[in-house]
């Protein structure tokens, strides 16, 4: 194995070998003379500009190869000059006027600079010529569009105009003649009676076998389909959905042995055997259409790509159908016209109508699309329709009305080429997006058959990746539809492959790809090596985890960093012309990044000099919580409410921030206790003491302290302090802590008080005005006034009801 895989790699060296040789002998042996031929004749035909579009065409092409050499011509020696350049920059700048320099330096200096000039010369020629050939075809392309746009707008003859008629009947009728004349001159031709005759057999086994590949064939087909659909999975249909293709193949297989079979007859004439070729096209393109219809209209909303009732899906098949037969009977009408000459009023006045008809079968599409709103689509259906789909089917809806109504306008107006501009590329656009739409449902299914999940209720992006790739190939066949050329479509691949210069650099897709994967190995190793690092080797050292993540991410860092530098050097991106670029980045960041940029560097020192590590228990901004990931631009923290908080990095750096954990999870529970007054103190603080010194977090060194702090308004206040393991038990030592003083003091007949006030109420009798009316009807005794002293907090005031509180002795 390791043998074979020396001799491949020996094999893709000598390959590249030899084609870099290949390419430096085609671009340093350039027929320049050939191709200033080539450029003054192409510039004379352009002057002239009478040549046909067919012509131009060729002349296009020529030049559009010359153009390519050319491109790859610029690359000639482009190595060296590299080298040449950076010895030339290695020697120091040239010395500015009237200064000098050593004379082997500047020997040397113009040394080089010879060689660079000496190999800059086929570079600059081909610059040169490339520039040239692009400007031909830029004016080539320009009078081939004034053509195609004087086209759309010359005003031709109306078709409803009765004056015509006559003569467009008249040389059509003429044509069907000339038809049927040859056919029977043929057919009362004894040679040819004769050769049929002789091939008889074989044209009975081709008729044959094309009327039972057209007429049983669908059926065939649809006993496959609807077989396999009951046998598979809800919305499995993949195999249906194969099995349904067949439905195109074999009647197209059948048409062609008719049309074979007609062929050998020699009964056909050469007018007809041109028509008769064309013939399983024309069937081709019928089933085509219908099985386009049967997929997006089917009666089946699992197998229908659109979200319809079933009533609208009735209706989207039929004018389907319908379209599919004028569109056969439009390429009949356009080959009699080639095959017969017939002339352009001719022309106009047969396609007028099946322009009308299909113009009405797309406006009435339209309004079965623009009535895909959500209040007339199924609950079931709007689950599996996205409301995008749906207000785009609207929009095109809309928008294939408005093409249906001016279309046969212009036609009749007398401009025959703008309205089958508009009302045959709508008809073809409206296929094209549904066969995307079918082949997306059919990656679903297939996604669906091999996962086993389904492509919407998965949320995978495969699906919609492939979904995306279908919309990009769509693109270039609605832009030929629409009037696009193919030439148009290879100059924006050409473009595409040219790049685009940045300063001095040309970047092009290849050198992006380039880019792309130097970066994805570089990207790949990094992080390989960063899961090595925290998997196997820094759990054997003695560095905390809080150092391991450091050195893992800071490794990160690092190592995307020189993996972005070696992508682009591989790319061969000259960092230098950049530097006006990094200039504006620059002053962007000193007036609007720098937010951003102040938090990335204060990721970096968290790393280096890491106050805080993941796991640690902090405080910032007065909430505390516990860090779980240290990023570039911010921290992560869970707070024990278990929801996270993402704190900016410069806040840890700037602000103040306690971190309960920093170093070890050793920390001190502070318990408040409150005894009744008249309990003997020494009695309390030896049970406290030797509450705390009997649970199994305290820590005896340093010595648990119990202190009596201060005589409270209603108790004698006690203070717990005691050092446990892991201060994140903090919460649970204390609550044992009052858990067993509660029990003990219970036990000890110790009293724990509680807040009391004496309430003394002034005027009590407002409180009661019917007791109060009734004293004023009974005259009261004469009564001594008792001392000041028997009336605690009684003084002369006004009456009201006010209450006037006293503090108890607390305990009582």
């Amino acid at each position: 194995m390791s043998a074979a895989f020396r001799w491949l790699v020996a094999a893709c060296v000598a390959l590249t070998i030899l084609a870099g040789a290949a390419l430096r002998a085609q671009t340093t042996t350039l027929d320049y003379d050939s191709w200033n031929a080539l450029a003054n004749r192409a510039e004379q035909v352009i002057e002239r500009a009478q040549a046909s579009s067919e012509a131009f065409g060729a002349l296009r092409s020529d030049v559009a190869g010359w153009r390519d050499t050319f491109l790859q011509a610029e690359s000639t020696n482009a190595a060296r000059i590299q080298t040449l350049q950076s010895q030339i920059a290695a020697l120091g700048p040239a010395p500015a006027d009237g200064e000098s320099e050593a004379a082997d330096i500047a020997e040397r200096r113009a040394s080089l600079a010879a060689e660079l000039e000496r190999l800059q010369v086929p570079v600059r020629r081909a610059q040169e010529a490339y520039t040239q050939a692009d400007g031909l075809i830029g004016e080539i392309d320009q009078i081939v569009r004034n053509r195609q746009a004087q086209q759309y707008l010359e005003l031709g003859p109306s078709p409803l105009n009765p004056a015509l008629w006559g003569g467009a009947l008249h040389e059509f009728n003429a044509s069907m003649a000339s038809l049927w004349a040859e056919t029977r001159v043929n057919f009362a031709s004894d040679v040819k009676q004769r050769e049929a005759r002789n091939s008889l057999p074989i044209i009975a086994l081709l008729l044959a076998s094309a009327a039972l590949l057209v007429i049983r064939g669908p059926v065939w087909v649809r006993r496959l389909v609807e077989w396999l659909r009951q046998r598979t999975a809800r919305g499995t249909g993949v195999w249906g959905f194969l099995a349904s293709l067949a439905g195109i193949i074999l009647p197209g297989a059948g048409l062609i042995a008719l049309t074979v079979a007609l062929g050998a007859t020699g009964f056909v004439g050469m007018n007809g055997q041109r028509i008769l070729e064309l013939l399983p096209v024309w069937g081709i393109t019928l089933l085509t259409v219908r099985w386009l219809a049967e997929q997006t209209f089917h009666h089946s909303e699992d197998v229908a790509t659109l979200p319809l009732r079933p009533a609208q899906r009735r209706e989207g098949r039929y004018y389907a159908n319908i379209l599919a037969v004028l569109l056969v009977l439009r390429s009949a009408h356009e080959t009699l016209g080639e095959v017969f000459g017939l002339a352009p009023t001719t022309q106009v006045i047969l396609e007028f109508p099946v322009l009308v008809l299909c113009a009405l079968m797309l406006s009435r599409l339209g309004q079965i699309l623009s009535r895909m709103t959500p209040d007339r689509v199924g609950e079931e259906a709007m689950q599996d329709e996205s409301h995008f789909r749906l207000m785009l089917a609207r929009v095109l809806g809309r928008i294939v009305i408005a093409i249906a109504l001016i279309g046969p306008v212009m036609s009749a107006i007398g401009y025959d080429a703008v309205g089958k501009a508009l009302v045959y590329p709508a008809i073809q656009t409206l296929a094209i997006l549904a066969a995307v739409l079918v082949l997306q449902r059919f990656i679903n299914d297939l996604y669906e058959l091999i996962t086993g999940k389904s492509a919407q209720g998965a949320d995978s992006l495969l699906p919609v990746l492939a979904g995306l790739v279908l919309s990009l190939c769509a693109l270039p066949l609605l832009a030929l539809v629409w009037g696009a050329r193919i030439t148009d479509l290879t100059e924006l691949w050409t473009r595409f492959r040219e790049g685009f210069v940045f300063g001095e650099t040309r970047i092009s897709p290849g050198d992006f790809l380039s880019f792309v994967l130097v970066f994805a190995i570089g990207y790949g190793l990094t992080r390989l090596v960063q899961g090595g690092l925290r998997s196997t080797i820094l759990p054997k050292t003695k560095i905390d985890p809080g150092g391991q993540t450091a050195i893992v991410s800071g490794l990160g860092y690092v190592g995307i960093f020189v993996a972005a530098l070696v992508a682009i050097t591989a790319a061969g991106l000259d960092l230098s012309s950049l530097a006006i670029v990094a200039g504006a980045l620059s002053v962007g960041i000193g007036f609007g990044l720098q937010n951003i940029v102040s938090n990335f560097v204060s990721g970096i020192i968290l790393l280096i000099e890491r106050p805080i590590s993941e796991g640690d228990w902090i405080e910032v901004g007065g909430t505390q919580g516990i860090v779980k990931s240290i990023s570039v631009r911010s921290t992560r923290i869970e707070t024990f409410d278990r929801t996270d908080l993402i704190v900016p990095n410069s806040d840890f750096v700037s602000g103040r921030v306690v971190n309960f954990t920093k170093g070890n999870v050793i920390g001190r529970v502070v318990v408040n206790v409150g005894v009744a007054y008249g309990t003997d103190t020494r009695r309390v603080e030896d049970i406290l003491r030797s509450i705390v010194r009997q649970h199994d977090m305290v820590l005896l060194n340093p010595e648990p302290g119990i202190t009596l702090e201060g005589f409270g308004e209603s108790s004698l206040d006690f203070v717990i302090r005691a050092v446990i393991r892991d201060v994140g038990r903090k919460v649970i030592v204390a609550s044992e802590f009052r858990h067993e003083i509660a029990r003990r003091f219970a036990e000890e007949g110790i009293e724990i008080p509680f807040a009391q006030r004496d309430v003394w109420l002034r005027n009590p009798e407002v409180l009661h005005p019917e007791d109060q009316a009734a004293k004023a009807r009974t005259p009261e005794p004469e009564t001594q006034r008792p001392d000041d002293d028997t009336m605690p907090a009684w003084r002369d005031g006004d009456d009201g009801g006010e209450a006037v509180t006293a503090d108890g002795d607390g305990g009582r």
